[in-house]
């Protein structure tokens, strides 16, 4: 594990810490699945009931909050910290999910699943190509990833951010272009990019991509 992850991963739970500190659980957490309502909508996912979903990357309260209908597993390198200095997540509070404390890279599955959504958090990683291609692993042939990123719009400002941590908490720093390269090499067909925000420096996509 590289040292710049290490940090990012601590300055990650500060982040939450600080972020919800305040903040009612019970408020944040209908506000939160509200969010992830609307996201779907947005993106117009079509969810079978009884799907076997991923959520890679879930944090203390991702999209797995809403999934209750569907047999979903939720990883994140952070979760056994989240649930002892976090009241905002309580895994007993989703029977239909199954947690596990594990980085994506590292992540392995006894099933394939039929879709994963790995929703801002492939640039969280240590080792991003084995973490993308690790995500296709573990999807059933047509399987579905969803991805969202923070894509950057300026090539001078990419590689300045490449060289200096000036993004603490995302290690890698790439354009649109590099991601969806990354997903075509680790064995995905690209069916959409859609541009869910912009902004001056980066640009906020979602990436549907098919198992080939």
């Amino acid at each position: 594990m590289s040292l710049r992850w290490k940090i990012a991963q601590n300055i990650e739970l500060r982040w939450w810490k600080n972020y919800l500190k305040g903040k009612s659980p019970e408020e944040y957490l209908a506000w939160k699945k509200d969010y992830w309502q609307k996201t779907l909508a947005e993106l117009a996912v079509d969810l079978n009931p009884g799907s076997k979903i991923l959520d890679a990357g879930c944090g203390p309260a991702g999209i797995f909050t809403i999934l209750d209908k569907h047999e979903v597993t939720a990883i994140d390198p952070l979760l056994d910290k989240y649930a002892i200095d976090l009241p905002h997540f309580n895994p007993a509070d989703y029977p239909f999910c199954t947690f596990e404390n594990q980085s994506l890279e590292r992540f392995i599955s006894k099933e394939p699943f039929d879709l994963i959504f790995c929703i801002n958090a492939i640039n969280h990683v240590d080792d991003i190509n084995k973490a993308v291609a690790n995500l296709s692993d573990c999807l059933k042939p047509n399987g579905k990833l969803i991805m969202t990123i923070d894509a950057h719009n300026y090539g001078l400002l990419k590689k300045i951010f490449q060289l200096i941590p000036g993004d603490i908490l995302h290690p890698h720093q790439y354009d649109l272009a590099d991601y969806q390269v990354m997903m075509t090499k680790a064995g995905f067909h690209l069916q959409s990019s859609i541009k869910l925000k912009s902004e001056f420096i980066f640009d906020y996509w979602s990436l549907e991509g098919i198992k080939r």
